[in-house]
Parts: C-alpha cells; structure tokens; sequence
C-alpha cells in the first residue's frame, strides 16, 4: 500500500507525488491540519479558510478515484512522526509520497518523518513539484547558487529554451479499497468554522473550473498587455493567481505551459507582456529557491547580515495607523484597506506600502512581513519574506538603499485618475484626480473625515537614508 502526503499541493491534475503514487493502484492520501502551527507561522484566517474549502473539493474528487482521504488533526508538528508512523503501520504502508517544500521548518519536520520510517523500512519519496527547477539545481560557473535575480534569471532562460517542463499525465481510478476507516471520521465542516471568512471568502472560488478560467482568460487576453497594465491597481491587469498556485489548485508548470502554448510548449518569446509575466513567475522560483539555499531568512533575519544593525524605530502608534490605512498617505491607506477587505493587495501597491513602512516610517520589515502574513489569502513565506527585504534594502538583489519611493508619485503615475484611491478610501472619493493623492497639501486646513499624514515624506527620506548610511 502506497500513501500520498498532501500540503499545499490540492489538487489531481500534473502532482508529481500523487502521479508516481497511483502507479502502486493501491493509495491511500493523507492530509494534516496542524492549528498551533499555523499559528506559530501566522497564517492568515483567510488564507486557512481558503485551504479548507478547498480539501473538501480534493476529498470528492479523490473519493471520485476510489483514493480514500484520511485527515488527521495534529496541531504541531514535533508531533507528526510518531503518529505517522503509527498510521503506515496501521495500514502497511510500504512507500510514501510527498512533494517537497522549501521552508526550513518544513524540511525539518519532513527529515524527521523520514528517518523514523526508514527506521522501519517504510520509504519515504519526494518530488520537485512547487519549482520549476529542483532545488539547489540553479547555480553559477562556481557552483554557488545566484544572489542577483538578472542572472539567475539568465540562467532559467538557458533551461527553459532546451526543455519547458511539461506537466505530468492524468490518474486513473483505482479499484476500490476495501477497508474499516470509521476510526479515521473526521468532521471537517466542524474544524473549518474556525476559520471561515464568508465576508471575504465571496472572493475567491475554490474550483478548478475557475482557477483555468482565470489563466486562459488571463493569457488570451490580458497577457499581451501586462506589462504595462500589471502596475495600474484599478484594473485587473494581474493575474492574480497566486492564492491558486500557492496551495496548489494549480501548478507552475501548467502556467508556463499555458504561457507557451501559442508555441506547442517550446520556449518562444512573441511578446512583451509574455515576457514580463515569465520574469515575473521566475521572481517566484528565485525566491523559492533563495528561501532553500539561505534557511537564515527562514529565521526573521535579514539576507544582508550588516543591516542586523539598523537601529529601528520603536513607534507602536505609526505601526497601528499603517496596519489600518490610516495614515494620511492615500495610496498607502487604500492598500491596507483592500488588504483587510479582500485579503489580496495588488503587487504595486505592496511595494509602496512595505517602503513606507519600512522606510518612511523605519519601523522594522518583520512587522510588516507579520502584518501581510496574518492576512494574505497568498501568504507565502518565500515569496513574502523576498517581496519584503528587497523593499527593505535588506534582502537578495534589494533595492539599492537610497532607492525610496514617494507614495504620493507612485500613485500620480499608476493611478492618474484616482480610481483606486475613490474605492478603497471613499472619504476622498469627491475630491478631483489632482487633490486626491495628497489631500491637505495645498489646503492644510481642508476638512475632511480622513487623517493628516502622520510622517513628512521628505523629512523621513533623509531619515531612512542617514540610518543605512551608518551600517
């Protein structure tokens, strides 16, 4: 008997670890939901909720195959070996199957599980799913992993023009399994409570109808476009298909394969927003790749080990204003606002509020990186931590530190008309397109039911720029 270990990887379509387990014909799949953990990790309430809704469907459809689900609820997982082992002995598990996942604490709990099943020559198989390229795969003349994403960039290139990595094959039903697996009756409607978000959940469907919906829509007619389009945050010039890739209801490879189907799968570059969408899907792997080679950012600790030094403001109000867009700075606070209504901010918008944050109102990155976690539905470790420090000027191939954007230019550039701003702060929602990126800057007496800005954005450049200067 064959057993499939599921995390966020939930789907039946191109999973390596389930395609090389249904070749035994006899599978059972696994699931743990480990609570304390997720806690310990700070993952979102919507980003848990969405995990959820979403098993529910992979149990049907595993049902639908004959592959019976077993869900085990161990809120830490120090605890998992033990009780894994128990299970394989339990059902005579010989072989396990898994698809590998980057962060630290994940790869540790992973060699635990391993070691003691070996112990009892149970064998413990894992697969490159989550990247397109294995891990520890991408590396330089000198054999040392990249930490410069034009090169690495270069390098990915120079694989996918010899092979875009193709998905795998769909399974097969398997005769059905005839076992008692009434001690193993798990309410998962009763555990998902928990967690549900139906005033946000409205948001993000969970099939898989809709997730292809979304990447043939997005490919056939935003793509070409995307360049461009992907900064302006008034309109769905993204994808938006991280949550869908980050638990797995669709894969990395499926994307490129979508992104290069106009060339039956070959590596052929037609336009630029193809382009700019591959480089951005590669940003994805860089980091994946970065969060296995350096586990320290894995740690709360920056990539760059001279910025331990930055002497931080301890400043528990400026923090509170910005985890609840009250700022005073628009485009910042419209950020923030769609973060806690939809629990998705738009990637331009991300950029701009972590460098203020981080720069205008030098408040340490990892407040902010917890703050995105806690309420991301695509909060993902590497992609977050990365997204963070290169804001920061901390991080792996960051911004150069002098590097700080002005919210309010940003959002002159990329929201012109204010459209953004008018829907996610209605109380500016009168003002014109001029006055509405800095409401009380020719009118500091203006009455409105909107706060002043808490900081001076020049003043607080300078500031930033004095701090890393000392390092």
């Amino acid at each position: 008997m064959h057993l499939i270990w599921f995390r966020n990887d939930l789907r039946l379509h191109d999973h390596a670890a389930l395609w090389h387990a249904a070749q035994s014909r006899q599978c059972l799949a696994l699931v743990i939901l480990s609570p304390e953990q997720w806690q310990l990790h700070q993952d979102a309430p919507i980003k848990i909720d969405f995990y959820l809704r979403r098993l529910k469907v992979l149990k049907q459809q595993l049902e639908a195959l004959n592959i019976p689900l077993l869900i085990l609820n161990i809120p830490r997982w120090k605890d998992i070996p033990d009780q894994f082992l128990s299970l394989c002995q339990q059902f005579q598990i010989s072989t396990v199957h898994c698809n590998i996942e980057t962060g630290f604490n994940e790869q540790q709990r992973d060699q635990a599980v391993e070691q003691l099943l070996q112990q009892h020559q149970i064998a413990f198989e894992s697969y490159e799913d989550r990247t397109l390229f294995p891990l520890g795969s991408i590396r330089n003349q000198n054999q040392q992993p990249y930490q410069v994403f034009s090169a690495f960039k270069k390098k990915c290139y120079e694989r996918l023009i010899i092979d875009v990595p193709s998905c795998y094959p769909e399974i097969e039903a398997q005769p059905k399994l005839e076992f008692d697996l009434s001690s193993f009756d798990f309410d998962l409607d009763k555990f998902a409570e928990t967690y549900q978000q139906e005033a946000i959940s409205r948001y993000w469907p969970i099939e898989d109808q809709h997730a292809f919906e979304m990447l043939n829509e997005f490919i056939e007619d935003r793509l070409v476009d995307y360049k461009i389009d992907r900064d302006l945050p008034s309109i769905d010039g993204t994808s938006q298909l991280s949550p869908h890739l980050n638990i797995g209801i669709l894969s990395i490879r499926e994307c490129v394969q979508s992104l290069f189907a106009s060339s039956q799968g070959y590596f052929q570059i037609e336009n630029e927003g193809q382009q700019t969408w591959l480089d951005e899907l590669l940003w994805r792997e860089f980091y994946q790749h970065t969060l296995h080679d350096f586990p320290k950012v894995s740690k709360h600790q920056p990539f760059k080990d001279n910025t331990k030094a930055i002497v931080w403001r301890d400043a528990p109000e400026d923090l509170a204003a910005w985890q609840q867009g009250q700022t005073g700075i628009p485009i910042v606070d419209a950020g923030m606002h769609q973060l806690l209504a939809t629990g998705w901010m738009h990637n331009r918008v991300r950029m701009i509020t972590a460098m203020f944050l981080s720069k205008n109102l030098l408040i340490d990155w990892r407040l902010g990186e917890a703050w995105f976690m806690q309420h991301l539905i695509d909060g993902d470790l590497a992609a977050n931590n990365g997204g963070w420090q290169w804001c920061t000027s901390t991080g792996m191939d960051a911004v150069p530190y002098f590097r700080i954007f002005n919210p309010v230019n940003q959002s002159q550039r990329f929201d012109p008309n204010g459209d953004y701003l008018r829907k996610w702060v209605p109380e500016l929602a009168h003002l014109d397109s001029k006055s509405i990126h800095e409401p009380y800057a020719k009118n500091p007496d203006l009455q409105l039911d909107y706060p002043k800005p808490i900081v001076d954005l020049k003043q607080s450049r300078i500031r930033a720029i004095e701090a890393f200067k000392q390092l």
